[in-house]
């Protein structure tokens, strides 16, 4: 039984392992540097029960063919989560709205905290469930900007629903799709119309527009965020197993405190996150994978086990 990830000395795929991304989703790039045909990229936090974007998207490539009209898109997304459309801004990922929201208000934030989020002076900023500790705000706390990109996969709904507060999501996390660019601001209307001047025009593509009714047909949040849980309890037996201690707690990642724990994985083909860039050197934030998932890491840590083994 392993205690702990190994200080051996780096082995040569080792040497070759690019310095992590600021915000993780890097693993073509150490695919690449690595020589591996891909990696399992536990670095990116997504939903791993999300449908098949590639069929539901693959039926509106006609949109291909058209400027972004985003009137319809608003009003489907508006309806999912019971909102005034009024009141929703969609933007270009969850990177725009904040963006657009930071240059408007400014904003603080409790360290730590996601990189993104203003430090300029302004309302407080705060993810909820927090990134990178996974802990979902209680009642009485209180945030000037609200960033739910992770909170339908851990609450179960679409929103907290603070009507004194703007909130920033992201639904690339919700269906798995960091390559689609969908985001989105919540907030009273003059707000939503001062972000749509400073928005470019056209900034969210016509395929993410066009296919975003379909996908929200698809969604069943309290059934994903039961599977969630489910899947992240695995991925804690699993560091279990292999000594290393997986703090949880209802986000869609674990955090592992390991100093080598990406140095280790990645030349067996699982990379995980770096948490040095929240001022958390020598901790990993792991999101939940699927099931196939599981089997992989699970591989990858038993050759490790091997590999330490007298």
């Amino acid at each position: 039984m392993r205690t702990g990830l190994s200080a051996r000395g780096p082995t040569p795929l080792v040497e070759h392992l690019p310095p992590p991304g600021a915000h993780g989703g890097d693993g073509v790039a150490v695919a690449a540097a690595l020589g591996l045909e891909a990696v399992l990229d536990l670095s990116q936090s997504l939903n791993p029960v999300a449908p098949d974007l590639v069929a539901v998207t693959a039926r509106h490539l006609e949109a291909l063919r058209h400027y972004p009209d985003a009137a319809r898109a608003t009003v489907s997304l508006a309806d999912a989560m019971g909102v005034d459309p009024e009141g929703l801004l969609l933007t270009n990922g969850g990177s725009e709205a904040i963006a657009l929201v930071g240059a408007e208000l400014g904003g603080t934030v409790r360290e730590p905290d996601f990189g993104l989020y203003p430090r300029s002076g302004g309302p407080r900023w705060r993810s909820n469930p927090h990134n990178p500790s996974g802990r979902l705000a209680g009642a009485e706390e209180r945030a000037g900007v609200w960033d739910e990109a992770f909170y339908p996969l851990a609450a179960g709904s679409w929103t907290r629903g603070d009507h004194d507060a703007v909130v920033v999501g992201s639904l690339t996390k919700l269906f798995a799709c960091p390559g689609l660019r969908i985001g989105y601001v919540l907030g009273d209307s003059t707000l939503i119309e001062r972000c749509r001047r400073r928005q470019p025009l056209w900034s969210v593509n016509a395929l993410a527009l066009s296919s975003l009714a379909d996908l929200l047909d698809l969604v069943d949040l309290p059934s994903w965020t039961a599977a969630v849980a489910t899947l992240r309890a695995q991925l804690v037996g699993l560091f279990d197993a292999c000594g290393l201690q997986a703090h949880a707690a209802q986000a869609n990642w674990v955090l592992v405190r390991s100093p080598v724990l990406r140095e280790e994985l990645a030349p067996l083909g699982v990379l995980v996150r770096d948490c040095a860039s929240f001022g958390m050197p020598g901790w990993n934030r792991v999101a939940v994978p699927d099931e196939r998932g599981l089997a992989v890491l699970d591989a990858a840590l038993q050759q490790l086990d091997r590999k330490e083994a007298p």
